[in-house]
């Protein structure tokens, strides 16, 4: 008699049921992370911190020493007492210039030293050729574009504010005196300062505006993530728990039973190895190709290898711990979850308060401002290098014990991933005999 034909596998509502919970699942979470840390930034905007330098001197007024720079500072503080959006934080120019250079402040607001006296000489009649004044607005680029662009704004607002009530105290004080102002005058008065942008720490042209660090970071997580997907295949191929295709062709090998502590160790020193290969390479074709900014190049070399050999092994840790959910897991940590949390884009300053807790251990966060350091910091150790190394560590040290400890657990209740063939002998020897006629 002909074998009957197998029923269709798309009639089956355990097949649709389970694919459909693990697609809605993943879809869902991927949105609401990446949009819902992304969506407001400008809603979500607390305490971004922004330098406000006073470096005025002051002059003499109408008989009185005076000191414009004290007053803009003033100004801008009692304004951003019912703001918190911006955190002011008053500085000298040296301390400014380390902020800026550690990408501990998005930028600065610069009052020059001559500041007092070029206003007033607007109204000396004395002087044949007044000069406006000059506010500086320093940018930030290393530490985030949209965080530099949103400090920018900020002190721009605020400069020109400054600037609309100094020239509101000049007109007022002109008035009193009587003096006959031409309408050209009267609209210097106005708004007497001038706001210039700079650069407060530049970085090179091939550094992606400030963005090359996020992601090179991106590309070493996914390259620690995927390395270690493949990397567990290849070893449960190699043990005969997998078949590999390759098009038509199926090989599969001898099935080795081995313990879960040993095939996770097998995992585990294959992805130390390649992590010297991968790292290499993504250097090599970022730099050397690609002409990337970048500097530091052997201590950039050591520290990818570090990462990607990290996240690999944390990601073999859960594949270990959950089998095939571990995949997903992975996907969740290091991606979904991570790269709105980096503050690489928008700043953590910008985001909600779901997304800055998870910044605390959130990986992508560490590693980029580790990379920062490395590329547009000189390495220093407190511009997150140092937090970055112990980031690593900690992850490194958990996972390893983590592992180890669940696949250990797994071992001792006998819960191998396929039978030994003397538990397959004892079971069929336990089973009780069929039924004779």
């Amino acid at each position: 008699m002909p074998s009957p034909q197998p029923s269709s596998a798309l009639r089956s509502p355990r097949l649709w049921i389970g694919s459909g919970l693990i697609v809605a699942v993943v879809s869902t979470l991927f949105a609401l992370l990446y949009v819902g840390g992304n969506v407001d930034p400008k809603g979500n905007l607390r305490d971004l911190p922004v330098a406000l330098v006073n470096n005025d001197r002051g002059a003499d007024a109408g008989g009185k020493p005076t000191n414009l720079g004290d007053q803009i500072v003033s100004g801008i503080k009692k304004n951003a007492a019912n703001n918190n959006s911006i955190d002011w934080q008053v500085i000298s120019q040296k301390e400014a210039d380390k902020r800026l250079g550690q990408g501990k402040v998005f930028g600065a607001l610069v009052v020059p030293k001559d500041f007092t006296a070029t206003v007033t000489g607007l109204t000396d009649p004395r002087q044949k050729q007044a000069t406006r004044p000059t506010l500086t607005v320093l940018t930030n680029q290393s530490a985030g574009s949209i965080g530099s662009s949103m400090a920018s704004q900020a002190a721009q607002k605020a400069a020109h504010s400054a600037s609309a009530q100094i020239g509101k105290d000049l007109l007022n004080r002109a008035k009193s005196q009587g003096a006959k102002l031409a309408p050209a005058a009267q609209l210097t008065l106005a708004d007497p300062a001038t706001v210039q942008i700079a650069d407060g720490h530049p970085v090179g042209d091939h550094s992606a505006m400030g963005l090359s660090a996020f992601y090179y970071a991106l590309v070493l997580v996914v390259c620690g993530m995927l390395g270690a997907n493949v990397i567990n295949a290849q070893v449960d191929t190699a043990l005969g728990y997998l078949h590999t295709d390759f098009g038509p062709f199926r090989q599969r090998m001898p099935v080795q039973h081995t313990s879960r502590v040993r095939t996770l160790a097998i995992g585990a020193v294959l992805m130390l190895g390649l992590s010297v290969v991968m790292g290499s390479l993504v250097q090599a074709a970022t730099v050397g190709i690609l002409d990337m900014d970048a500097s530091h190049l052997g201590l950039m070399w050591l520290y990818s290898v570090a990462t990607i050999a990290v996240v690999g092994l944390s990601a073999l840790t859960l594949l270990a711990a959950f089998g095939t959910p571990g995949m997903l897991l992975s996907a969740i940590i290091f991606v979904a979850m991570a790269v709105p949390s980096s503050g690489a884009t928008v700043p953590l300053q910008a985001l909600p308060d779901f997304f800055r807790t998870l910044a605390e251990f959130e990986p992508l966060r560490q590693i980029t401002g580790g990379l920062r350091s490395i590329l547009y910091y000189d390495a220093q150790a407190d511009a997150g290098l140092t937090r970055a190394w112990i980031s690593m560590g900690v992850a490194l040290v958990v996972s390893v014990l983590f592992g180890l400890g669940v696949t250990r657990l797994y071992d001792r209740k006998g819960m191998h991933r396929i039978p030994r063939p003397a538990e397959t002998a004892e079971a069929a020897e336990a089973a009780p005999a069929p039924a004779t006629a």
